[in-house]
């Protein structure tokens, strides 16, 4: 039996009790962890876990010796310290997004799972969905060819309110805006499904949220050795219409599943009724996908448990999570300074160092209220095209 505690009990450690909980025979919840307990306590009576303990810091955790995997779910300026702290100690770490808002942050932790010999997982519950398996399944077959543009709509809508929790809308505690706290679910699937860009290009504003010092808005290009990508990253966008299209040469497919495939008439237009033979083996190919048999945060703390019971590798593991993060940092680089940077990151780039962003980046607004907690639940794009859960 896997023992389990949770640091940081805010609006996404319900994805992760939730998810342990499903796995009653495998795992079994004994700490919660939160600055303040009556936080945690409330998520005890919510959960029913009258049997975990209630602690105000993952150091308590270590002092208890009997915790086997540790989901954090705190602020991500604490990333680091924490999941350093109990890797080091053997214990085994599931972290939600971002990783850690800093190169040198991942590589610490990197550092520390090599050391202490635990494993550590970086949180991308997206890759466990069913529509985005249909789609990589789709590109890896070859049938859509050579891939020529990527569109990425990271769009999320946030109302004023949401930066009034204490530690969002400042690059020094969340680490950034949409683009590290939004997109990072959609920059880890381009990833997965493209690899990662030669160079980026992009753009950063606040459009709508004058108590933030972050950005709510940003547009990024990523070349690729003949393709180009585009990600729009966003909080604010009524409707929160998500979307990721892949343009091959012989057809096109979507996350919702959309499938196209033009042939040229002898003028180079398109002729009337497009490939359907193609067409139809893309959505034959889709329509074989057998199922998953568990998704979203319950399909990747399944992977987890079974890493940890078999020995084997997770399937989202640090180095994933640090690849997500050069790439953000490539955008915020590139948008602050207003040029094209260069992929992979330097050892020596300064972005990859703690507190150059903070140093460096503008501060749109100033943040104007702080308040330990917010009313209301996280809520989920409706589409089925809708990606991960913003904490």
């Amino acid at each position: 039996m896997i023992r389990v505690a949770v640091v940081g009990t805010g609006g996404i450690s319900a994805s992760h009790l939730q998810a342990y909980l499903d796995f009653p025979q495998r795992c079994t919840v004994v700490a919660l962890v939160d600055v303040f307990p009556e936080r945690a306590q409330a998520r005890r009576r919510e959960f029913g876990l009258e049997g975990a303990g209630v602690h105000t810091s993952h150091r308590e955790l270590l002092e208890r010796g009997d915790v086997d995997l540790v989901s954090v779910c705190s602020p991500p300026s604490t990333h680091e310290e924490v999941s350093v702290d109990l890797l080091r100690a053997g214990v085994n770490v599931l972290c939600e997004k971002p990783m850690a808002p800093s190169l040198a942050a991942c590589d610490a932790i990197l550092r520390a799972e090599r050391e202490g010999g635990a494993v550590f997982s970086s949180v991308a519950q997206n890759r466990f969905r069913d529509d985005v398996v249909r789609l990589k399944a789709a590109l890896d077959s070859g049938l859509a060819g050579p891939v020529s543009h990527v569109q990425v709509d990271s769009a999320w809508w946030r109302g004023l309110g949401y930066y009034d929790l204490w530690w969002r809308g400042t690059w020094a505690e969340e680490g950034g805006g949409c683009t590290l706290n939004h997109a990072v679910h959609h920059v880890d699937l381009l990833l997965w499904l493209l690899g990662a860009p030669r160079s980026v290009t992009a753009a950063l504003t606040n459009a709508a949220h004058e108590n933030a010092e972050v950005e709510d808005l940003s547009v990024a290009v990523l070349a690729y050795e003949r393709a180009l990508a585009t990600i729009t990253s966003s909080v604010v966008s009524h409707g929160e219409r998500q979307r990721i299209v892949v343009q091959g040469r012989r057809a096109s497919v979507a996350l919702d599943g959309e499938v196209v495939a033009e042939l040229a008439q002898p003028n180079g237009f398109p002729a009337p009724e497009g490939d359907t033979e193609l067409a139809g083996r893309l959505r034959a190919l889709a329509a074989a996908h057998r199922p998953l048999a568990h998704t979203g945060h319950r399909g990747q703390v399944d992977d987890v448990l079974t890493a940890l019971e078999t020995g084997c590798r997770p399937a989202v593991d640090g180095h994933d999570g640090r690849r997500t993060i050069e790439l953000i940092t490539a955008i915020y680089r590139a948008g602050i300074e207003r040029r094209t940077v260069d992929l992979p990151l330097s050892g020596d780039d300064p972005y990859a160092r703690p507190g150059t962003l903070a140093e460096r980046a503008p501060r749109f607004f100033a943040k104007s209220a702080s308040v330990t907690d917010l009313a209301g639940s996280i809520s989920v794009p409706g589409s089925g095209a809708g990606i991960g859960a913003g904490r």
